[in-house]
């Protein structure tokens, strides 16, 4: 999945200081098993931002039960977007990813909740457009691969 959007930058931004680890979650003064918190980043690329999609796609993971524990409307730095998509710098769409990236704002989103890593996956859906289920965010709003309107990188 690459590395994750101004990793640093990004979670401070978001969620402000944290501390090291994971946390965990506790039935009350049941003794029994413990399930850990994952956090995962979601964005909303550009041409999302410009369909009005946002509420739809934090519709989606509230009624999953997720936690919404930070949000940010930007414009992403083209030097954040190379540090981010470094791997696909020597493949020919890289000018125009870049391109395309920096032309409008992204909203990044913090999701917290057991298993959102996964079950954001599932939800979102394939990354090639053509080949995203329906019912799945990409498979009924994605329009092409290069312009999928959403991407997820998960975060422990």
């Amino acid at each position: 999945m690459g590395r994750l959007f101004g990793r640093a930058a990004l979670r401070s931004l978001l969620c402000g200081p944290r501390a090291p680890g994971l946390r965990l979650l506790v039935r009350p003064s049941s003794g029994g098993p413990t399930w850990t918190e994952e956090r995962t980043l979601v964005a909303v690329k550009p041409d999302g931002v410009q369909r009005r999609l946002i509420g739809t796609v934090i519709q989606r993971f509230e009624s999953r039960g997720f936690k919404l524990v930070g949000m940010k409307m930007l414009q992403a730095p083209e030097n954040i977007l190379a540090e981010h998509y470094q791997d696909l710098q020597r493949k020919p769409f890289y000018p125009a990813l870049i391109s395309y990236m920096s032309s409008g704002p992204v909203v990044a989103m913090v999701w917290e909740g057991y298993n959102v890593v996964r079950a954001s996956r599932a939800m979102i859906g394939h990354t090639d457009s053509t080949e995203a289920a329906p019912g799945t965010i990409r498979g009924d709003f994605s329009i092409h691969i290069s312009r999928g309107s959403l991407w997820v990188h998960t975060q422990a």
